[in-house]
Formats: C-alpha cells, sequence, structure tokens
C-alpha cells in the first residue's frame, strides 16, 4: 500500500537530517575520500546530493524543468552547501499539499512528469542510500531507525532492475535486513 503524503513528508525530512547529521561530520580533508558511487569522492557526492535537493525543491515549486537547477557544482564550502540546500527541500516539500500535484525531474525521466507522492518516494528512497554513501566515506556507523528503512524498502524494489539511475542489482540473502535489501537491489556492495 503506498505511503501517503504527510508520512511520506515525515519520513523523507528524516532520511535529509540524518545524512545532514553525516555530513556536518565531515571535514575539508575528507572531501577527497572515495564512496560507494564509483568513479565519485566525498566532494563528487556533495556536489550531487545539493543539485537533487535543488532539483527537487524546484520541481515541488513548479520549476523542476530547469536544467540549471540540477546542476552538480563545487561549492566553496559543500558540507554548508549541503545544509542550506537539505533545509531549502524539506521547506518546498512541506508546502506541496496535492499528492498528484506534477513534479518535472528531467534526471528521472524524459517522459510524463511524476506526482508528488511518487517523486518524493524518490526523494526519501535516494536520501536513505545517500545517508550511507556518505557514511562508508566517512567510516562512520550508519544505522537508521527500522522504520525509515522498512518504508523505503518497496519503493527500492519498485525500481526496475535495469534502471539507469542505479546500478544493477547484487544478490542478498532472503533474510536479510532491509537496509542491505535496499543497498543490494540499487546496486550497492553493503558490505
Amino acid at each position: 500500500m503506498p505511503i501517503e503524503l504527510e508520512r511520506l513528508r515525515v519520513l523523507d525530512a528524516r532520511a535529509v537530517r540524518l545524512s545532514t547529521g553525516l555530513v556536518r561530520q565531515s571535514t575539508v580533508a575528507d572531501l577527497r575520500r572515495p564512496t560507494p558511487c564509483e568513479g565519485w569522492d566525498l566532494a563528487d557526492l556533495l556536489g550531487h546530493m545539493t543539485a537533487q535537493h535543488r532539483g527537487f525543491a524546484a520541481a515541488a515549486r513548479g520549476a523542476g524543468g530547469d536544467a540549471a537547477v540540477w546542476a552538480a557544482t563545487r561549492e566553496a564550502d559543500p558540507a554548508a552547501a549541503y545544509e542550506a540546500a537539505a533545509a531549502d527541500v524539506v521547506t518546498a516539500f512541506a508546502e506541496v499539499a496535492d499528492p498528484g500535484q506534477p513534479f518535472t525531474l528531467p534526471e528521472f525521466s524524459t517522459g510524463p512528469d511524476f506526482p508528488a507522492r511518487l517523486a518524493i518516494g524518490f526523494h526519501f528512497l535516494d536520501y536513505v542510500v545517500h545517508a550511507w554513501d556518505v557514511a562508508v566515506a566517512l567510516g562512520l556507523p550508519f544505522t537508521p531507525d527500522a522504520d525509515l528503512t522498512e518504508a523505503a524498502l518497496p519503493i527500492a524494489l519498485a525500481v526496475p532492475p535495469a534502471s539507469p539511475v542505479f546500478a544493477a542489482p547484487r544478490p542478498a540473502a532472503p533474510d536479510a535486513d532491509a537496509l542491505t535489501r535496499i543497498l543490494s537491489w540499487l546496486g550497492r556492495t553493503p558490505d
């Protein structure tokens, strides 16, 4: 059963706060650390995450079709830029009243717009996974609340295995926890 819009916004905001808390623990020296995202160091990942927040916030406000809002940039202070973008996307999502409001997400599809509920679900899943990416890059433990990963799991499993956004799925044990199943389905190597 799909998650209702208000619950999804709460879950998304929690995932964003989780990622922000991890990013706050980074230093300038950490920016060159490798991440689980092939070919990306932490600076690249933060640039991507910041751009995604900006793009999703713009989409919530009806301007997601502007390619410039999705462009990743190297910021003078990547952690501060990330935190500002994270706060903005949470605010933008809070302003969405209609679960069917169209979101233009050119990074996900050149086809029709996505309804808000689905788009915010994409964002929620992305930030559960990207929080893990940041934790791994920094060598920090990652123990999100079980309700976050349990809610993100069906969204992850709905991602087609040939998705251009994620790597090919990797096997996971049937009794693996929700986070391991999410990461494996989206092409990450949890261990």
